[in-house]
């Protein structure tokens, strides 16, 4: 598994809207900054590895999303992938981070294709690893997520969810996410169980994760010029697009779509990797990066 570094300690950050809660890795001198956005249920330390990798080339900041990690939900109560893009935009602008290489990860994605297309002067580049753009093909995986998004109903499923072992739930979401979770450091686990067991203390948990999917779903079923797909159009930063050849939760299939959508794009397809390819192979992801961005 190689050498295995320490996650940045988070800090909150106070912004005019919000307050936001970010891992720094400081880069080399002369790196360029670098913004990470995470999945639906995942916080900034999904990003720990491919940050320690590309230190030499990016000044990373990796974020939790409001409501996830260790940042507070937002004050405006906006979980949609563009509430959550206008708040990472104030964090760039407000802490004059920009333009910034932006990455994201499933609904990180959504959320980075929201801020790419709406606040291009902000974005330097753009690498999507597995987003969560409409594309209504149900896995095992996902059936239940149309369910978990009903008011009432998926409230109390998490609940009931969220009295499981925090170390069962991690370890099942890892093996959910991954091709083969024993990829992920011991380190990895330990740093998400911390986590998982402080957030259970919180009381909105259940709450973010619904309207967050709730979000989420509704751009799947726009038609009009704010769909997904027409945004990716307006997006003409150099763009990477990373998919797992086994990932239980957005086919990889959804890449030819990708490259009709997006004007300045290379498409990776890894073959044994899942829906986090970030955590599962970081040395591949910073290598096609290096290869097509850098």
């Amino acid at each position: 598994m190689g050498i295995v570094v320490n996650a940045p300690e988070p800090t909150l950050v106070w912004l005019s809207q919000r307050a936001l809660s970010v891992r720094h890795r400081p880069g080399a001198p002369g790196a360029e900054p670098a913004v990470m956005i995470h999945g639906l249920g995942g916080s900034s330390l999904n990003w720990t590895d491919l940050m320690a990798g590309l230190s030499d080339r990016l000044d990373s900041s990796a974020v939790d999303l409001a409501g996830f990690g260790e940042s507070p939900p937002p004050r405006d109560g906006d979980f949609s992938p563009l509430g959550q893009a206008r708040g990472v935009a104030e964090l760039i602008q407000e802490k004059h981070f920009g333009p910034v290489h932006l990455f994201g990860n499933s609904l990180g994605g959504a959320v980075a294709l929201q801020l790419a297309a709406r606040y291009p002067e902000l974005i330097r580049s753009l690498t999507l690893i597995s987003p969560a753009l409409p594309r209504l093909l149900p896995t095992r995986e996902t059936m239940h997520m149309p369910i978990i998004a009903l008011p009432g109903v998926g409230d109390r499923l998490l609940k009931r969810y969220g009295r499981v072992d925090a170390e069962r739930r991690v370890q099942s979401t890892y093996e959910a996410c991954c091709e083969d979770s024993s990829r992920v450091h011991p380190q990895r686990i330990v740093e998400a169980v911390a986590e998982a067991r402080k957030r259970d203390s919180l009381p909105y948990v259940a709450d973010v994760y619904t309207q967050s999917l709730r979000g989420l779903l509704a751009t799947y079923l726009e038609r009009g010029p704010e769909r997904p797909w027409k945004l990716a159009e307006s997006i003409t930063v150099p763009t990477l697009l990373i998919y797992g050849r086994v990932d239980r939760i957005v086919n990889s299939v959804a890449a030819h779509r990708a490259t009709r959508h997006f004007p300045n794009a290379h498409v990776v397809t890894i073959p044994d990797s899942g829906h986090v390819a970030q955590i599962e192979h970081p040395e591949l992801v910073e290598r096609a990066w290096r290869h097509f961005i850098a």
